[in-house]
């Protein structure tokens, strides 16, 4: 899929701010540096659509992308790493909960995981959530630059006998270094866009 023309729309904190246009939207989920925002630039190839840092946690609301006024790429807050307090990791949660169960528009969950490590406790929280909101859910292994190119299916499969042992999800690699997994993720994206529209 090529993208001509990617906007950012808002950042929100609740319902009324999210876009109600009705156009369907592909939610990003993941660890605070698992790399949330180099995925969406590398997918849609700008540099700095989505504001990458250094410093994990700084993604603090919901932040919507309009792609050529077809779908949004939604990208939730990171959780884990992050120096948020205790006060702000449960607001922040809360309004991720709340959108996730009252979001009408929400065609694709995205999970984001880090290739390199075993899924932690949190991970398998996501996960588990995820799952019960009966969402469609597509898994990315990112950061697979970050090992040898030989080892990357094995890895991948790896983080799929722990989390999806039924093999009924879509477990893919991805980074934003090696180009050559984005066509595959776009493929998949699209599936879902196609069974919405």
């Amino acid at each position: 899929m090529l993208i001509k023309n990617p906007e950012f729309t808002i950042s929100a904190v609740s319902p009324k701010q999210y876009p109600a246009d009705g156009l369907p939207q592909i939610v990003l989920v993941g660890k605070s540096n698992v790399g949330k925002s180099s995925f969406i630039n590398t997918l849609v190839n700008r540099k700095k659509l989505a504001r990458t840092s250094s410093e994990p946690g700084k993604t603090r609301q919901i932040n919507f992308y309009n792609m050529d006024n077809q779908f949004y790429l939604v990208d939730l807050p990171g959780y884990g790493f992050s120096k948020m307090s205790k006060q702000e990791q449960v607001k922040v949660g809360s309004f991720i909960e709340e959108y996730l169960q009252t979001s009408k528009a929400i065609s694709l969950i995205i999970f984001l995981i880090d290739i390199r490590h075993t899924p932690t406790a949190n991970d398998k929280l996501m996960y588990d959530y995820i799952f019960k909101t009966n969402l469609p859910c597509l898994v990315i292994a990112s950061k697979a630059d970050k090992i040898a190119i030989t080892k990357v299916d094995s890895y991948v499969q790896n983080l799929q006998d722990i989390l999806n042992p039924l093999k009924d999800l879509v477990f893919l690699p991805f980074s934003s270094e090696r180009k050559i997994y984005t066509e595959n993720v776009w493929n998949e994206i699209e599936k879902f866009l196609t069974i919405n529209s």
